[in-house]
């Protein structure tokens, strides 16, 4: 017999997708209208505006791409990506190697500059590959690892790239909303995000925003595009088209109502009050980790709040662990990926999950659990947040 689909309540803990607000959930379920009808232009309006707000940006070229993160990734790419261009890659993680694939599939040259996974990109490195590369026209790098739990300084290697006169394009999938970032300030030309992370919005969309250069890039490109779906010169023409729209494709439109609740959520919020919400959150779940004994792999300097790499103890059996947890607690934390894989869980604080309660919990069924599994952890993990709560 065909049934529907009902899912159990999760807590989503994990790498992504987080959890999300009852609000955008709501706005999910709101009449579908057309995609060219005034008042959704109207609304993708807003959400362009509200984009430029967490994007601190003025870049006119800000949209959301109907399609998941890795397609937002794909679009500054083979968008600004000509066969024969030499681009160099920071990799610290699995999602470097996913900037290469696809300057490889569009005709690039790809120079990889490799750090150890679990540490951010190295500014030296950065600048020695790139005197070594002249013909370099692009560099590209992951701001927030979310493999890896680390965040490199984008300022700093965005300021390197413009010494040697290269365009850059960031992923900045899991830090938009999370941690601080400002594409106008920070020199960024293209950068592409998902909303699944630290907007708590539903999985499906993808923001972008790019800078003047990088549309005088693309305008001038010799080639043609090799996707017509991801075509920016076709896609403009339907999100800013003025008051006429060039239908270009069916956007997501439901999805595009939940994008626009959860931006509005970050606006009431304040944009610098949910970084910091982030960092606090952190701070808390650290405090309860360290007196469970469990430590996190990237240095405190390096760290993000969003995504917690937390060492495996020696002798646990990683996914017995993790759905124990799924079974017992509905909840959900993230496996390492990569070299990290059985080596790591993967915490995710961010947006709406990133909330005391779901400190609390995963603390608690984290010791729990891992004293159900037979390891040697200490306890009190629930306490200590709790006293870096009232602390704060």
């Amino acid at each position: 017999m065909t049934r529907s689909f009902y899912p159990p309540q999760r807590t989503l803990m994990g790498p992504g997708p987080s959890d999300v607000s009852p609000r955008v959930l709501e706005a999910l379920a709101r009449p579908t209208i057309g995609h060219l009808d005034p008042l959704f232009i109207e609304l993708m309006d807003s959400i362009k505006t509200l984009l430029q707000y967490v994007f601190k940006t003025q870049n006119a070229l800000t949209l959301p791409i109907s399609a998941p993160g890795s397609a937002g990734m794909e679009t500054c790419f083979v968008n600004l990506v000509e066969p024969g261009d030499t681009v160099v890659i920071c990799q610290n993680g699995v999602f470097g190697g996913r900037m290469r694939e696809n300057v490889v599939r569009a005709g690039g040259i790809a120079i990889m500059v490799e750090d150890e996974w679990g540490r951010a990109v190295s500014p030296e490195k950065l600048e020695e590959a790139l005197r070594n590369n002249p013909e370099t026209s692009i560099v590209a790098f992951v701001h927030a690892e979310t493999s890896t739990g680390a965040q490199s300084d984008a300022k700093t290697l965005c300021a390197i790239a413009k010494q040697f006169d290269c365009l850059t394009i960031v992923d900045t999938v899991t830090s938009l909303g999370g941690s601080m970032l400002e594409i106008d300030n920070w020199q960024i030309d293209a950068a592409y995000s998902g909303t699944q992370k630290c907007l708590s919005c539903v999985p499906g969309i993808s923001p972008i925003t790019l800078s003047t250069a990088a549309i005088d890039k693309i305008k001038n490109r010799k080639t043609q595009v090799q996707s017509w779906f991801l075509d920016l010169e076709l896609i403009m023409g339907y999100w800013i088209g003025g008051g006429k729209r060039a239908y270009h494709h069916t956007a997501p439109v439901n999805a595009m109502y939940a994008l626009h609740e959860s931006l509005v959520l970050v606006k009431e919020e304040g944009l610098e009050n949910a970084w910091n919400r982030h960092y606090q959150n952190h701070l808390t779940l650290k405090a309860g980790l360290d007196a469970i004994g469990l430590d996190l792999i990237v240095p405190e300097n390096e760290r993000l709040a969003q995504l917690n790499a937390v060492k495996i103890p020696d002798g646990v059996n990683d996914l017995a662990v993790r759905q124990q947890l799924l079974a017992d607690y509905s909840l959900e934390i993230g496996a390492g990926l990569g070299s990290l894989a059985g080596k790591v869980w993967r915490i995710g604080l961010m947006g709406h999950a990133s909330r005391k309660e779901n400190i609390l919990l995963c603390l608690a069924a984290l010791e729990s659990t891992l004293k159900h599994q037979g390891a040697t952890i200490g306890s009190g993990g629930v306490e200590a947040a709790m006293a870096h709560l009232r602390a704060r």
